[in-house]
């Protein structure tokens, strides 16, 4: 089983909502409950940590805030006249870092068996008390939804660097491809400054790898990081309560002030790891989806 995954569903909708209305603004509420679902089919008790926050010192990070091991997206798609589209096609995503959810996550798409998964195709499943019937799904990159989806492991993904096998980059490239903000002294950050990304990556890491990155790495991202290239946008995130939370979406470079062959090698392990973890705030609702672009893409997009 991988131990890190990410998870992209094709979804057809097979109904319309009454009133068009009552409709989520954000469906990252609604990708929770429906991932916290899946895991209570196979573990109440992981289920229940996860909603509720775990005791286990494993998922806090140094902050001590709960780290959840999973994100998920909103509903990714054509929305006409404010409403689902029934011949409309919806993307979904579900990531992983931990290897328990991220079994169970590749478990609920087996179609094999007496039983097929919940995330199978042709299954249906709901987001928001609406059915949505799963045509496809996919675990690996270069299918059709793109660079999202993807199955790894720590070792896969962090050996490459950490052995010299791949040299030490001297710039790194994200692409926030959700709203994303972080909480800096008790206030919400929409921007992301080398540190607050980097330290965000590196407490997801810490909590979940075998092997912990030492907490210097965050202090040479602030120290020796320099935002040399972006393209951002802020994209307000409907919350309870009619608020709104603000966060940034698009790409951002980062190229080192004072190279460092360890410290680089780090920070690119953390970028790749960026896919299962996401950064910031609200990942398990859709907030912070993000991803590392390669040198070629980076520039393409320059």
């Amino acid at each position: 089983m991988p131990e890190l995954l990410s998870l992209v569903l094709t979804l057809k909708p097979l109904k319309l909502p009454a009133d068009p209305a009552s409709l989520p603004r954000w469906w990252g509420r609604a990708a929770h409950a429906l991932l916290l679902d899946l895991l209570r089919e196979k573990d109440e008790h992981l289920s229940a940590q996860m909603h509720d926050g775990p005791e286990s010192d494993i998922n806090k990070g140094s902050s001590g805030n709960l780290v959840r091991p999973f994100t998920t997206s909103t509903l990714m798609g054509r929305f006409p006249d404010h409403n689902l589209g029934l011949e409309e096609r919806y993307a979904l995503r579900l990531s992983a870092f931990r290897a328990d959810v991220a079994g169970i996550l590749a478990q609920a798409c087996e179609s094999g068996g007496p039983t097929p998964g919940r995330l199978a195709a042709g299954q249906t499943i709901e987001l928001d008390y609406l059915p949505f019937l799963v045509e496809r799904h996919s675990l690996q990159a270069g299918a059709e939804p793109g660079p999202y989806a993807q199955r790894s492991s720590y070792q896969e993904i962090s050996a490459p660097y950490l052995l010299a096998k791949v040299p030490a980059p001297r710039r790194i490239s994200l692409m926030f491809s959700s709203p994303t903000t972080f909480k800096s002294g008790g206030r919400h950050v929409p921007l992301p400054l080398p540190g607050l990304v980097f330290g965000s990556l590196l407490e997801r890491w810490n909590s979940c790898a075998p092997l912990a990155f030492p907490p210097e790495a965050r202090r040479y991202a602030e120290e020796c990081l320099a935002i040399s290239q972006y393209h951002l946008q802020t994209r307000p995130v409907p919350q309870k309560s009619a608020g709104l939370r603000m966060g940034a979406i698009g790409r951002v470079t980062f190229s080192t002030l004072n190279y460092d062959r360890y410290w680089m090698s780090v920070l690119a392990v953390l970028a790749q790891f960026s896919l299962f973890s996401g950064l910031g705030v609200g990942t398990s609702q859709g907030l912070g989806q993000c991803r590392r672009l390669p040198e070629r893409e980076a520039r393409e997009q320059a």
